[in-house]
């Protein structure tokens, strides 16, 4: 990894199956249905936006034996440079999305092998040129995941690198404990949740009365409010509003990855925390118009987010 504008995302490579459904699912009978599989999971789906972006991306994440050469290829492909672990004992990760006519999903989530990444999985070579490290919810969930978390902040202190996190999973976060959670990402300059984990964080219903309570802990909060854009609130600062990018909804499995990524390499080219969240609502509007979590084919001539943002000042 070269340069001083590149991304370590740890976080899990996912197999996804996405179901899309008209109708009401059917007991005890067939509901029709269009599925694909697709590569997915919350950093690296997040880590390919950032690399579609302009941005150099590596992933730190552990998949099973069976499958990993797809999902290397996969990243590979979509310009992200893959540090897998491979857990010969366990399977990828498998997450089944099911997606309503108005492109709503309810995610049913076999961990796998994600949940055990851990402190045997870090290099400290894997900062080497890294400027940030991003940290994605679901390897926070399990104790050796919260070590590994507090290795790789403490490294990328130690090595000037900034540092943000995104809680991922509410469901996760409730069987975890917020106190525990909130305990192991104090150290992150900037968080990434959405309305619901924000409010799950911190017991307020109003996702801006939420993230202000968060920036006691974090320099900058960032609270994704789906089809209503985003809140940016900066420590001492007046929360900001950033309004949404219209979208015809097709399927909404990964738009907060998305928004992550594109966010995420707007700031590391130069955005402040409001140009970037305003990147961050394109790439999650382009998001929801495609099937699937990860990028669509490149359109010819299509223009990088991350590189509009090269003449700005500094964040």
């Amino acid at each position: 990894m070269t340069g001083d504008r590149a991304l370590l995302v740890i976080g899990e490579a996912v197999t996804d199956i996405v179901a899309r459904h008209t109708g009401a699912l059917a007991p005890d009978t067939d509901t029709p249905a269009r599925i694909a599989v697709r590569p997915g999971g919350a950093g690296a789906n997040a880590a390919a936006w950032a690399a579609r972006c302009g941005t150099d991306v590596r992933l730190l994440a552990r998949v099973g034996a069976a499958d990993a050469a797809w999902h290397r290829d996969a990243l590979l492909a979509e310009g992200v440079r893959p540090v897998l672990r491979t857990d010969h004992q366990r399977p990828t990760a498998v997450v089944i999305a099911l997606v309503d006519s108005r492109a709503e999903r309810t995610l049913v989530t076999d961990s796998g092998a994600a949940v055990h990444l851990g402190p045997d999985d870090w290099d400290d070579r894997l900062l080497d040129g890294v400027r940030h490290l991003h940290l994605s919810g679901y390897p926070l969930f399990t104790e050796p995941g919260r070590r590994l978390a507090a290795l790789a902040i403490t490294r990328a202190r130690q090595r000037g690198a900034t540092v943000s996190v995104d809680p991922a999973s509410t469901g996760f976060m409730a069987r975890t404990g917020v106190a525990v959670l909130r305990d192991t990402i104090r150290g992150a300059d900037l968080l990434l949740p959405n309305a619901a984990e924000a409010r799950l964080l911190t017991g307020r219903r109003e996702p801006a009365d939420a993230a202000r309570e968060l920036t006691e802990d974090h320099h900058t909060v960032v609270v994704t409010l789906g089809a209503q854009g985003a809140l940016v609130v900066r420590r001492g600062a007046p929360t900001l509003r950033i309004p949404p990018v219209p979208s015809t909804p097709v399927d909404t499995t990964g738009a907060g990855d998305a928004f992550t990524g594109g966010f995420l390499a707007a700031l590391l080219h130069g955005a402040n925390p409001a140009e970037a969240a305003a990147a961050g609502c394109r790439t999650g509007a382009r998001a929801v118009a495609t099937v699937g979590a990860r990028p669509p084919g490149r359109l010819a001539g299509e223009e990088s987010d991350a590189l509009r943002h090269r003449t700005l000042g500094p964040t």
